[in-house]
């Protein structure tokens, strides 16, 4: 059983559904699994909760 795990943003149901059909359909074709198989694990990140290069997020875009 394939596990695909994706560390982003926040992100509306409607993303998701569209994400995780995306990423199966495509993980798929290139491994020959069925997409039966497959996991999709979304973990949404609060921009407060991510820093890059020293700095939050969340004060990045202030």
């Amino acid at each position: 059983m394939p596990v695909i795990t994706v560390n982003g943003p926040k992100m509306s149901k409607e993303q998701k559904a569209e994400l995780v059909k995306s990423f199966t359909e495509t993980a798929s074709k290139i491994m020959n699994i069925p997409a039966q198989a497959f996991t999709i694990l979304i973990e949404e990140m609060e921009r407060e909760n991510v820093g890059v290069g020293g700095v939050l997020l969340a004060d990045r875009e202030k």
